[in-house]
C-alpha cells in the first residue's frame, strides 16, 4: 500500500497515475474530505494514524511556504507508530548550500531552508528513507514569470541561473524510487539546460506573445550570493531530463 501526500498537487497529479499503472494500491492524503481520498492534516497530525494504517511506502510530496519540518515531523511520528514505512521525499537542489541567516535571506530563499529542515527530520526518524532533490519545475518557472509579468517591468535576479526540469520526469524518477528500497539521498535531478533567469523570462514573453522589458536586479544577503554562485544548479553526478524550457513552452503556450 502506498500513501501519497500532496497527491492533488502539480507533482502528485503525475505520480498517482504512474503508481496505478505499475499495479500499486494507492491512498491519497488530503485535508478535505474527498471521494476516494483519506483525510488527514500534516499541520496538526490529526488523522495520520488512520491514513498510515497498512501502508508500506509513503511518497511525501506535500510542500508549502512554511512549516515543512513540522509537517514532516508529524508524518514520521505517525509512521513510526505504524509499520515503519519507507518514506520517499521530494526536496530541492541547493537546500543544503544556501545560507539563510538574515530576514532578507529568509524572505527570498526561506523555502530552501525549510526543505532542508524537513530532510533532516526524515533522515533522523529511524525510518527507511529516500530523498530526491530536483531543480525548479517548468510549471513553477511559468508561474514565477506570469506573476512577474503583472508588473510594468519584469524584475529578474541578476546573475542567477536555473536548470528547470519537467514535472513528469520528476514523477517518473520518484515512482521508480518508491517501487524500490530505501536509498538515502539520490543524485540531483535537473533539466537538460542552464538558463539565466533573464533568458527564462524573455523566452516566456516570446512564447506568450506579451511585451515587457526584463530588468536584471541585484539583491542583498548571503543567500542571494550563494544562488548567484550556482547553489541551485545540480551536482556533477546529476541525472538530467530531456525536456527543455523551450519544449515546455511550445506545449504550454
Amino acid at each position: 500500500m502506498f500513501l501519497v501526500t500532496g497527491g492533488t498537487g502539480t507533482l502528485g497529479r503525475h505520480v498517482i497515475p504512474l503508481l496505478r499503472e505499475a499495479g500499486a494500491e494507492v491512498r491519497i492524503l488530503t485535508r478535505q474530505t474527498l471521494p476516494g481520498h483519506v483525510t488527514g492534516d500534516l499541520e496538526t497530525g490529526l488523522g495520520l494514524d488512520e491514513a498510515l494504517d497498512g501502508v508500506d511506502t509513503v511518497l511525501h510530496l506535500a510542500g508549502s511556504p512554511k512549516n515543512d519540518d513540522q509537517k514532516a515531523a508529524h508524518l514520521v511520528r505517525a509512521a513510526g507508530r505504524a509499520r515503519k514505512p519507507h518514506i520517499v521525499y521530494v526536496s530541492v537542489v541547493g537546500c543544503e548550500w544556501i545560507p539563510v541567516h538574515s530576514a532578507i535571506d529568509r524572505g527570498m530563499f526561506g523555502y530552501f531552508e525549510r526543505k532542508r529542515a524537513a530532510e533532516v527530520v526524515i533522515e533522523k526518524s529511524g525510518l527507511p528513507w529516500t530523498t530526491l532533490r530536483a531543480t525548479q519545475f517548468h510549471d513553477l518557472t511559468w508561474k514565477v514569470a506570469e506573476s512577474a509579468a503583472k508588473l510594468p517591468v519584469m524584475p529578474a535576479l541578476a546573475g542567477v541561473r536555473f536548470q528547470p526540469v519537467e514535472t513528469a520526469e520528476v514523477a517518473r524518477h520518484l515512482v521508480g524510487l518508491a517501487l524500490g528500497g530505501p536509498a538515502g539521498v539520490r543524485p540531483d535531478l535537473a533539466g537538460p539546460r542552464v538558463y539565466p533567469m533573464t533568458e527564462l523570462f524573455r523566452m516566456w514573453l516570446h512564447a506568450t506573445g506579451r511585451r515587457r522589458a526584463v530588468l536584471p536586479v541585484r539583491a542583498a544577503g548571503g543567500a542571494y550570493k550563494a544562488v548567484r554562485d550556482g547553489a541551485v544548479l545540480p551536482g556533477p553526478d546529476a541525472d538530467l531530463g530531456t525536456v527543455t524550457w523551450e519544449d515546455f513552452l511550445k506545449i504550454r503556450a
